[in-house]
C-alpha cells in the first residue's frame, strides 16, 4: 500500500465522521470556513496592545506568513493535487473551488501565526496551536483536504515561524530594520493616538 492510499484511508476515516457524528458538522463548518479570521483578529489585537515585544512578534508573524505562503504556492504549482471532492465520492460539507489541494493554505496561515505567538508567549501559544489544529482537522472533516495537505501546511507554517524568529534573533541588521519600521509607525501613531504612561512603561524585554 503506497502513501497516497494510506492518505486516502485516513481521509475517509475522518471525513465519514461527518455522517456518523453529524451533530458536530456545524462546528466543523465554522472551523473550516471562519476560524481563520480569529487569527487575523488576534494579530490585530496583539499589535494594538502597543507593547514593543508584541509588535515584534506580530512583525515576525507577518514576514513568516509571507514566506510560508510563497513557498506553499510554489509547491502547489509543481506538485499539483486535486481536491478530495474532485477525485472521489465524499461527504463535502462546505463549498470550495476545485483548485490545488496541496498544501493547505488554511493550515499554513493558522500554524505560522500560532507558532509565532507560541515562540513569544507560551501559554497563549498553546491555545492558538490548539485552534490551528482544529482548523486543520476540520478541513479534512468537511472534505476539502487530505491529511497530508494539512500536515504539510502545518509543517511549512511552523517552520517558517521558527526560521524567521531565528533570523531576527541572530541578525543585528534584521533587528534594526524591524525596529526602524515599528518606530516609524509609532511616530505616526503617536500623533493620532496618545500613549498613556502605563503603556509606555511596559518592559521591552523579549519573552
Amino acid at each position: 500500500m503506497d502513501f497516497s492510499q494510506v492518505d486516502y484511508q485516513w481521509f475517509q476515516t475522518i471525513n465519514q465522521l461527518g455522517d456518523t457524528i453529524a451533530v458536530l458538522n456545524p462546528i466543523m463548518r465554522f472551523f473550516a470556513s471562519y476560524a481563520e479570521y480569529v487569527f487575523y483578529l488576534g494579530i490585530v489585537l496583539y499589535w494594538f496592545t502597543r507593547q514593543e515585544v508584541k509588535r515584534r512578534m506580530v512583525g515576525e508573524a507577518i514576514i513568516a506568513a509571507c514566506a510560508a505562503f510563497a513557498f506553499g504556492g510554489l509547491l502547489s504549482h509543481f506538485f499539483y493535487r486535486d481536491r478530495p471532492f474532485v477525485a472521489h465520492q465524499i461527504i463535502q460539507l462546505i463549498a470550495h473551488p476545485a483548485n490545488a489541494s496541496f498544501p493547505s493554505d488554511h493550515a499554513i496561515g493558522a500554524f505560522v501565526i500560532a507558532t509565532s505567538i507560541w515562540i513569544y508567549r507560551r501559554k497563549d501559544g498553546k491555545i492558538w496551536l490548539a485552534l490551528a489544529a482544529c482548523i486543520a482537522f476540520s478541513r479534512i472533516w468537511t472534505g476539502v483536504h487530505y491529511p497530508s495537505d494539512v500536515l504539510a501546511g502545518a509543517l511549512i507554517g511552523s517552520t517558517a515561524a521558527v526560521l524567521v524568529h531565528q533570523l531576527f534573533k541572530r541578525s543585528t541588521l534584521a533587528q534594526k530594520v524591524m525596529m526602524t519600521v515599528i518606530q516609524g509607525y509609532e511616530t505616526v501613531e503617536s500623533k493620532i493616538w496618545r500613549r498613556n504612561r502605563a503603556t509606555s512603561s511596559v518592559s521591552k524585554k523579549s519573552v
